[in-house]
């Protein structure tokens, strides 16, 4: 049977680690040993020192592309605060804009010299017409706030239609811009009366009526006449005009109004409880 034998040169090597061994024992033991034992401490850390710089090599780049994760990941979080911060101080501030012009056109409706000693109510706009066939806005108080039929509506700048329905929390308002509205009116310059209709959403008034001989001036102000059992009180500020036309042969002068109130930005609004014999 054969028999395996290491080679020579592996059993020189282990002798010689052996004896290294129980060499550096002993000589520990008896107290000499420390600085060979230290001078193979050093030759291993020399050994190794390449090792070690390696790994550290490799090391750092990971550790550093960990950092640098954690890092961006913490800047993102930051960015995302900072984004809400921002919208919620932009939201804040378009909230406290929306209630300063709320207060503002609340404030003007209170000192409306056209209205004079006639009662009234203020009520809010919370809808407009769902078509064009019917120029008419919502308000959010009725008959429960004294609201009644015809009762004419009014904004700061002047007249904005008159009620047609009202419930006990709700009244519509049939705007002057319709089709289907007129309301008596008088130049502010000459005193001539006449009627003036509505034409559409963001159209003149049109005004019948006005005698050929009456002289009417550019930008010249419209209000309502007044005059007896009138739904609308006197000088209330309609419109303003914007052409008189005389045609050959006519027997009435061409006149067109803006109205002094757009109809279609309208926030607040002033009912006005008069009857016609208030």
């Amino acid at each position: 049977m054969a028999v395996y034998r290491r080679p020579a040169r592996q059993r020189f090597v282990l002798l010689v680690l052996t004896l290294l061994s129980v060499t550096i024992i002993t000589l520990d033991q008896r107290g000499q040993g420390a600085n060979v034992i230290e001078g193979v401490r050093s030759g291993v850390r020399d050994a190794f020192a390449p090792v070690q710089s390696a790994a550290n090599a490799i090391a750092s780049p990971i550790s550093g592309f960990f950092g640098g994760a954690f890092r961006y990941r913490h800047l993102q979080n930051e960015n995302a605060r900072l984004r809400r911060e921002l919208a919620t101080a932009r939201t804040r501030s378009l909230q406290v804009g929306s209630i300063e012009g709320e207060l503002k056109s609340l404030t003007a409706l209170q000192h409306l010299p056209f209205v004079g000693n006639i009662p009234s109510v203020t009520a809010r706009v919370v809808a407009t017409s769902p078509s064009n066939f019917e120029l008419t806005v919502v308000l959010d108080k009725g008959t429960g706030a004294g609201i009644r039929k015809d009762m004419p509506v009014v904004a700061q700048e002047g007249l904005v239609g008159r009620v047609v329905q009202v419930s006990g929390r709700r009244a519509v308002v049939l705007l002057l811009t319709d089709p289907s509205f007129n309301v008596g009116v008088r130049l502010s310059r000459s005193g001539d009366v006449g009627v003036a209709k509505g034409d559409g959403a963001g159209r003149a008034l049109s005004v019948d009526l006005v005698d050929p001989s009456t002289k009417v001036g550019h930008r010249e102000v419209v209000v309502t006449s007044g005059l007896q059992e009138s739904v609308f009180p006197p000088g209330i500020p309609v419109g303003v005009v914007r052409n008189a036309r005389l045609r050959a042969g006519a027997l009435q002068q061409d006149v067109s109004i803006d109205p002094v109130v757009d109809v279609r930005r309208v926030s607040f609004v002033k009912v006005l409880q008069w009857t016609g014999s208030s």
